[in-house]
């Protein structure tokens, strides 16, 4: 089992590094990974401390990217943005058992070899953090390939009941909350309507990357919503309960949910949403110079829609078409690259993203006005000075 790991593993390494070239070539003659090649160098952008740096990851601490140094398709385990709410549990892998009960008609309690027996299926997925934001530059986001047993075969062979309407997903990760002057007890837990946890992608991940998933990333078993931010992805699953009736723990009722205003019946009233699809978004990452030619990469994110087309615009000039690595997929990130004939000075660059269906990304203006710090998705202008 360990050897077919590593390979596995190293079969996700070959695809991304060498495999995926020629397609990707083919189809697309100006996408380049994103590793700095030879003689080339990152132009710093002007609207970055020069002594940014990200902190080290670290046992039990957030973690973020410094995403100009995304260099692969797939983020590596180890530094695949983390952020947890109640610490970081070691859960007892040989007693481990993730119970399944409320309103079904057989509750279930499967062990981690029952799970690793059932038939298994891969998909690549990436996502960010609902609190993602321009003040990290967008570093809590990572892309990787996830493998697991299918949400709706567990719930399937439980059999939901008629009347079931709420799948509630608890981690092992609790702590105490202080709710009216009284400590309170709770697990992490987040929570799907019946028909959005019943879609086919809907992943009980147990590998991530090849490998098995790190404690970190909710070993032995995480929850994967593919085309929701990752507070959605409970890890450390322990529990999935059906109820009648809508979820209303603190990570779905009071935390996690944005605050913004909207004109309801011609009326400005302020609203709250549970933070759950990720919301159209693109942002340019870093910029190289190899020779006199220079390079801009990002990424794009979004909940699954199909996506039109990535742009980016120079100063006040025209919107220009970039290049989407022909990788990109679903739930993927979408990595794109654009080569770009720079004058010497200051300049401003900015993307923008357009899925099928016309929707385009917004501007900073076009946002609603909120005062939560969740859903951050407009675009987002970087200064830079080329020479």
């Amino acid at each position: 089992m360990a050897d077919q790991k590593i390979n596995r593993r190293a079969a996700i390494k070959k695809t991304v590094n060498s495999g995926a070239a020629l397609g990707a070539l083919a189809s697309m003659p100006h996408w380049v990974l994103p590793a700095l090649a030879q003689g080339e160098r990152l132009v710093p952008f002007t609207d970055m401390p020069e002594d940014y740096s990200r902190p080290p990851a670290r046992q039990g601490g957030t973690h973020y990217l410094d995403t100009r140094m995304i260099d692969d398709f797939y983020t590596d385990n180890e530094d695949f943005y983390v952020v947890q709410h109640y610490g970081q549990p070691e859960l007892d892998l040989d007693n481990y058992r993730l119970r399944v009960t409320g309103m079904v008609d057989q509750e279930l309690e499967l062990s981690l070899s029952d799970l690793q027996d059932m038939a298994q299926f891969e998909i690549d997925a990436g996502f960010e953090c609902g609190g993602n934001r321009a003040t990290l530059f967008h570093g809590l986001i990572g892309n990787a390939r996830w493998r697991g047993v299918a949400l709706r075969n567990i719930l399937g062979e439980a059999r939901i009941l008629n009347g079931g309407e709420e799948v509630v997903f608890f981690g092992g990760d609790i702590g105490t909350e202080e709710i009216r002057e009284t400590e309170v007890e709770q697990a992490f837990a987040r929570s799907l309507p019946v028909s959005d946890a019943m879609r086919s992608e809907n992943m009980l991940a147990m590998e991530m990357n090849g490998e098995v998933l790190p404690q970190i990333h909710g070993r032995p078993v995480r929850l994967l919503v593919p085309g929701y931010y990752g507070v959605a992805n409970v890890k450390w699953l322990v529990q999935i309960h059906v109820q009648d009736r809508r979820y209303m723990g603190k990570f779905m009722g009071r935390d996690y949910v944005t605050l913004k205003k909207e004109t309801i019946g011609g009326q400005d009233r302020w609203v709250e949403n549970s933070v759950t699809k990720i919301h159209l978004k693109s942002s340019i990452v870093r910029v190289t110079k190899s020779g006199d030619q220079h390079k801009i990469t990002g990424f794009a994110l979004n909940d699954g829609t199909a996506i039109r087309n990535v742009e980016i615009k120079i100063d006040d000039g025209p919107w220009q078409e970039a290049s989407i690595d022909s990788r990109s997929n679903r739930y993927s990130w979408k990595l794109f690259t654009f080569d770009w004939d720079a004058s010497p000075g200051d300049h401003s660059i900015v993307s923008r993203v357009t899925d099928a269906d016309g929707n385009v990304q917004l501007t900073a203006e076009e946002m609603p006005e909120k005062i939560s710090r969740w859903e951050n998705y407009a675009q987002f202008p970087r200064t830079i000075k080329t020479s």
